[in-house]
């Protein structure tokens, strides 16, 4: 009599077998840390939470970096950090929110760019940042998400995550044309 391991053993019906607890526990501790720290940076512009500038702190800010109409710039740097955090530390509509989320940070990093790798005038959190907005925009928000609820995200697509970070990079590159 042979043993069949759990890995070879085909799944029941309606099991889904593309899915761990612990891959979805790992993306929903990523999505919470992640879209949590963005939905804070973006409380700080907005409102100056945080010990944060406010919109006008932030203002001051774009407009020394070289940004036209920086309280407009300010608004919807606010708006779309805390908007794309909180949709990712909610997992709603996650290729969204994690493109908002990379598109911000793109912008972050060109304006940083040259500062070194290392705090205080580097690049490391903001890269670090990034680079986990863009894997949960590619893998999706796992099963403890709101999008589990959303016909058409309730599957992740890898074409939707890419379609996302086009969208983010181009959003991105398109701001930073116009920034002097």
């Amino acid at each position: 009599m042979s043993t069949i391991s759990a890995l070879t053993k085909p799944a029941a019906i309606g099991v889904d077998t593309t899915r761990t607890a612990p891959y979805d526990l790992g993306l929903l501790i990523l999505r919470l840390v992640v879209g949590l720290t963005m939905a804070a940076h973006g409380a700080q512009k907005l409102f100056g939470w945080f010990s944060g500038g406010g919109i006008d702190g932030t203002a001051a800010f774009f407009d020394s970096s070289g940004y036209p109409a920086a309280r407009t710039m300010a608004v919807i740097a606010g708006l779309t950090e805390t908007f794309g955090g909180l949709g990712l530390a909610l997992g709603l509509l996650t290729p969204l929110a994690g493109a908002a989320v990379v598109g911000t940070l793109l912008n972050a990093l060109a304006v940083k760019w040259g500062g070194g790798f290392f705090a205080p005038k580097g690049v490391e959190y903001e890269l670090l940042l990034t680079a986990a907005a863009a894997t949960l925009t590619l893998t999706g928000p796992g099963a403890c998400a709101l999008d589990r609820y959303l016909p058409a995200l309730r599957t992740p697509r890898l074409a939707y995550g890419l379609a996302a970070l086009v969208l983010a990079v181009v959003s991105a590159g398109l701001v930073l044309l116009i920034r002097t």
